[in-house]
């Protein structure tokens, strides 16, 4: 049986989608879905701080503004190195092999947010 790329059987109106959603739209999300599993918000804005960069006072200013996804990733002031150490299948899609740079952030995202949400420690998540 022959396997698409994991690029491939994303559509450009799914990929386009991400990119206009609204992060503040997201995030209570990914709170609640730690919080259902004994996590904390405070954990889930630490994985936001290691994977973007941004710190408290910028994550909030996105927020307010209702920043998208684009916006989001590409004004991140600096993708930890380390983000390519995430590897796996989150969503049906194995990250390693998406193409496109923001749906490939926002699915590092996506996966720490799970790793969050599993228990996995947090050093392990941060990828030290």
């Amino acid at each position: 049986m022959l396997s698409l790329k994991s690029e491939e059987k994303m559509n450009e109106k799914s990929i386009e989608r991400v990119y206009k959603m609204s992060f503040a739209g997201v995030y209570p999300h990914y709170i609640a879905k730690a919080e259902k599993k004994g996590r904390t918000k405070a954990e889930v804005d630490e994985v936001i701080y290691w994977l973007t960069g941004y710190d408290e006072k910028a994550l909030k200013k996105i927020l307010d503004n209702k920043t998208n996804f684009e916006e989001f990733f590409n004004q991140a002031p600096n993708l930890n190195p380390n983000a390519v150490k995430i590897t796996g299948v989150i969503c049906g899609y194995r990250i390693e092999e998406i193409e496109d740079p923001i749906m490939k952030k926002a699915r590092y995202l996506d996966k720490l947010i799970d790793e969050l949400a599993k228990g996995r420690p947090m050093e392990k998540i941060l990828r030290k």
